[in-house]
């Protein structure tokens, strides 16, 4: 084989290389246009009770975005012990709307339509404002989605003030809810409170979101 082509063989697969082991948060990046202290992307999407779903209704309120997967272990883990059903429960007793969105594509893990989201909800307790779905995954580019669960808060303003994680230890175990720093919580106290939310952006961890290929 000539030296020359050798070469340009060699790069091209030192260039693949690069490019397969690029960390999630880099490949992620490359779609976010959602930024803390900046006005939340806006979009109308379809949701699961087949209503269009749009961010500039619910100006004036604080908007949780919760990106889910309902066969995801660490989904699971917040689902099963509650803990997410409650944070839905707490957070909209007080006016917050909150809406799930699921943007696992055709075919790929946790893939549903709207009445099947509907009814998993209802299987493990979850009491969101409303599910919004995505599978041809445009919304959670938008907003830049890297795992699941990945959550985003919109303040009455229309401004972006959390995104990340939902609290601070990344594992699937249920002990470690009660030992963790609940991220979500904290930043809607901080809201409620006419605060600067403390940690506006931490590191989200999960399965990551099922986009098509």
């Amino acid at each position: 084989m000539p030296f020359a082509l050798a070469r340009k063989l060699s790069r091209r697969n030192l260039l693949k290389l690069a490019v397969a082991t690029l960390p999630l948060a880099a490949v992620g990046s490359a779609h976010a246009n959602a930024e803390i202290g900046q006005p939340a992307p806006a979009f109308t999407a379809q949701g699961a009770d087949g209503k269009p779903v749009s961010l500039a209704a619910y100006k004036g309120k604080t908007v949780v975005l919760e990106w889910t997967n309902h066969e995801c272990p660490f989904v699971v883990k917040h689902y099963e012990s509650g803990n997410i059903p409650q944070l839905q429960k707490d957070a909209t007793a007080k006016g917050v709307v909150w809406l799930q969105v699921i943007s696992s594509a055709p075919g790929k893990q946790g893939h549903v339509e709207g009445a099947s989201a509907i009814k998993i909800n209802g299987f493990r307790n979850a009491a969101p404002s409303g599910v919004v779905l995505d599978p041809d995954g445009k919304l959670g580019k938008l907003y830049g989605a890297q795992t699941t669960p990945h959550l985003f808060i919109v303040d009455p303003a229309g401004k972006l003030v959390y995104k990340g994680g939902i609290d601070s230890i990344p594992s699937a175990r249920k002990d470690d809810i009660a030992k963790a720093d609940n991220y979500v919580k904290l930043a809607l106290a901080d809201l409620g409170a006419n605060r600067p939310v403390a940690h506006a952006s931490t590191k989200p961890y999960g399965c990551s979101v099922k986009y098509a290929d």
